[in-house]
């Protein structure tokens, strides 16, 4: 009898780990939760509210909010990367006064080697064939 082995289902979803939190969303709303908390001893309870609220909301996006079923962080990554790139690419064929220069004191390459021919052969075709397979396709028959 083979081996019989289970395939795993649900490889899109991450463990639980705290409640119905993931390792992932946890780590994060630890970081949000410690920079509120610094934020609230350091300054005032006015301030605490002006930056508290917007880093509150930005930290629960990011442990919690999915785009096309990909976690925030990732779809932001993306996002900067794609920015980054070109939207347009053209190609321009011109060159620059060094490229040129190089061209022209470029050598000439040497001139291409005649290749040698070989008269054709007395015999079947099977020996043509065998002639061909043998010196790997340097052989070349004449064909009528």
């Amino acid at each position: 009898m083979p081996d019989q082995f289970t395939v795993p289902q649900f490889i899109d979803n991450e463990d639980k780990i705290f409640g119905p939190l993931t390792a992932r969303q946890f780590i994060i709303l630890m970081v949000d939760f410690l920079m509120l908390f610094a934020i609230f001893k350091l300054s005032t309870f006015t301030m605490f509210l002006v930056t508290g609220i917007p880093l509150f909301t930005v930290g629960i996006i990011f442990a919690f909010a999915r785009i096309n079923g990909v976690a925030f962080h990732y779809f932001l990554l993306n996002l900067i990367i794609t920015f980054k790139k070109p939207r347009l690419r053209i190609w321009s064929k011109t060159y620059t006064d060094a490229e040129l220069l190089f061209l022209i004191n470029q050598k000439p390459p040497p001139p291409a080697v005649k290749a040698y021919r070989k008269g054709p052969l007395v015999g079947s075709r099977l020996q043509e064939i065998t002639l061909v397979v043998d010196t790997g396709g340097v052989y070349k028959p004449d064909v009528e």
